[in-house]
């Protein structure tokens, strides 16, 4: 079985045609991300969150989630990052990341409090949000980073076709990283659109590649709050989604100078802030 999408039986029903077939899903499982402050010290892991994900690039979607959070600021503050636990009896999976700080890391737990207000119900989390990254948020480096509009707008196209598991699926979130010159770096897919950014911050973390004043980040569906928060700490000039933004994702680009560029689809897209950045 893939660990990404598994086959089912299904009836497939078109007008009044019914046939028995098989079909492929997007695997949803949770994974816990646990924080290990100072393993040397003997402390033991602390369990910070759990997450709906589709496995795979589990690693990455922690180390990004921990960098977005602020948790950490640098590879460097990891001592070890490994799946642990018990593997799942039907799907031979471990659901649990635990991710082992430095010993001289200071870590602040009370930066993930953000997760549990900062929903679309929510009446105060958009102050209280935008006030807390004014304080902890890094400043967006200007590396130049220009893209020409015909490279922006061949972008979505380049991204379906590499969006292996959607293929199978047809019911996953992709993000990805991308240069000036329209060559994307790197994909990741997941159920969940934060989860798909995260596994791609993780990796250019890994990578030693944050900040990325000089990559864009591309997303297949909305441009929300969330999303853009983690474009801004991943030091990232651009996002570009094919959905629709939210008034807080557009809030929060035009009040940090990143470019936000909202239904990016064949010729056409919205450019809500940061114009400068995209060349005709």
């Amino acid at each position: 079985m893939s660990h990404s999408s598994l086959a089912i039986d299904i009836d497939k029903v078109s007008g009044d045609t019914s046939v028995h077939e098989a079909d492929d899903v997007a695997v949803e499982e949770p994974l816990e991300i646990q924080l290990c402050a100072d393993s040397a010290a003997g402390s033991a892991a602390k369990s910070i969150s759990i997450t709906m994900r589709t496995p795979g690039d589990d690693v990455d979607l922690a180390l990004g989630f921990l960098f977005t959070e602020s948790i950490i600021r640098r590879f460097g503050d990891v001592a070890a990052a490994r799946s642990v636990g018990r593997a799942d009896p039907d799907s031979g999976l471990k659901n649990t990341v635990r991710i082992e700080l430095e010993a001289d890391v200071e870590v602040d737990l009370s930066r993930l409090e953000r997760h549990f207000y900062t929903t679309s119900s929510c009446g105060v989390c958009g102050k209280t949000s935008l006030d807390a990254l004014r304080v902890a948020a890094p400043a967006v480096r200007d590396d130049g980073f220009r893209i020409d509009r015909d490279v922006l707008i061949s972008l979505p196209d380049t991204l379906r076709d590499r969006q292996r598991v959607f293929d199978r699926t047809g019911g996953l979130h992709a993000a990805a990283a991308f240069d000036a010159g329209g060559e994307i770096v790197l994909v990741r897919e997941d159920v969940g659109r934060h989860n798909a950014v995260d596994k791609v911050i993780g990796a250019l973390l890994a990578r030693d590649r944050l900040p990325a004043g000089d990559l864009g980040l591309l997303v297949s569906g909305r441009a929300s709050f969330e999303l853009m928060q983690k474009t801004l700490v991943a030091g990232m000039p651009l996002l570009a989604a094919v959905s629709a933004p939210s008034s807080l994702a557009v809030r929060l680009a035009r009040e940090f100078g990143l470019t936000l560029v909202g239904f990016l689809r064949n010729s056409d897209f919205n450019i809500y802030a940061g114009a400068e950045r995209i060349a005709s």
